[in-house]
C-alpha cells in the first residue's frame, strides 16, 4: 500500500509539472514569435535601406519627326489642280476628304556633284488650313541623309539649319518655316547643302525668280494672308 501511494503521488506531481510547463510555453511562444517576426521585419527594412538606389536612365533622345503638314504633294492620292507656273516653279491645290492643301514646287537649276546618282530633288512649300499648318518648307534630297546631321540652307546671305530625316529636310518649327518662306520670296537664290549616308556632300542651287508669284497663288487658294 505505501508503495502504491507513493507512485500515485509521483504521478500527480509529474502531471502538475507538465501542465505548468505547458502553460508557461503557451505564454512564452507568442512573445518569442512576435520578437522573431519583429526582428525579421527590422532586418528586412535595414536591408532595404542599405540597397543601392536604382540607376535612372534618361529616355533616349527621339529623332525629330517631320511636321504634320509636311506630306509630299499628292501623298493622299487626291487630284491636284494646277494654279500656275513661273520660271521653274509650279503651284497646285488639292482637296482630300474636304481638307484642302495648297503647295508650290520647284527644282534646282544646279546640283553638285553633277553626276551623282540620286532620286527626285525638289523643294515644296505647303499650306494645310484644316490642320492649321502653313508655310511648311520641305526639301527632298534624292538620297538618305547621314544620321544626326543638319542640312544648311542659304537664302542669299541668310542661313538656316534644317533637320534631316531619311531623304528629306525641314525647318525645326513653324516660326522658322515662315521666316524661310518670307526670305525666299524676296531673294534671288537658295542653296541647300547636305551630307548623304555615304558621306557625300551635295549642294543644290535653286533660282527664286518665280517663287514669289507662285507663293501668292497658293496663299490666295488657301486663304493665307501675309
Amino acid at each position: 500500500m505505501p508503495a502504491r501511494a507513493n507512485r500515485r503521488k509521483c504521478g500527480a506531481a509529474r502531471l502538475a509539472v507538465e501542465r505548468t510547463l505547458a502553460m508557461v510555453l503557451s505564454m512564452v511562444n507568442p512573445c518569442v514569435l512576435a520578437l522573431a517576426f519583429g526582428g525579421a521585419m527590422l532586418l528586412s527594412i535595414a536591408g532595404a535601406g542599405a540597397q543601392t538606389p536604382p540607376t535612372v536612365t534618361p529616355p533616349a533622345k527621339q529623332d525629330q519627326q517631320p511636321p504634320p503638314g509636311a506630306k509630299p504633294p499628292g501623298a493622299n492620292g487626291a487630284k491636284a489642280e494646277r494654279l500656275g507656273d513661273a520660271q521653274g516653279w509650279s503651284a497646285f491645290a488639292e482637296t482630300d476628304k474636304n481638307a484642302k492643301a495648297c503647295y508650290l514646287v520647284g527644282r534646282p537649276v544646279k546640283t553638285d556633284p553633277e553626276n551623282l546618282k540620286r532620286g527626285d530633288v525638289y523643294v515644296y512649300v505647303t499650306h494645310r488650313p484644316a490642320e492649321k499648318s502653313f508655310n511648311v518648307v520641305s526639301f527632298a534630297a534624292g538620297y538618305p541623309y547621314k544620321d544626326a546631321t543638319d542640312a544648311e540652307l542659304s537664302v542669299d546671305t541668310h542661313k538656316f539649319a534644317l533637320f534631316t530625316n531619311k531623304e528629306s529636310a525641314w525647318s525645326r518649327d513653324a516660326a522658322t518655316d515662315k521666316t524661310v518662306v518670307d526670305t525666299m520670296a524676296k531673294a534671288k537664290q537658295a542653296a541647300l547643302k547636305g551630307t548623304s549616308a555615304r558621306g557625300t556632300v551635295t549642294t543644290d542651287t535653286y533660282s527664286l525668280d518665280g517663287f514669289a508669284p507662285m507663293l501668292a497663288q497658293i496663299d490666295k487658294a488657301c486663304g493665307v494672308k501675309r
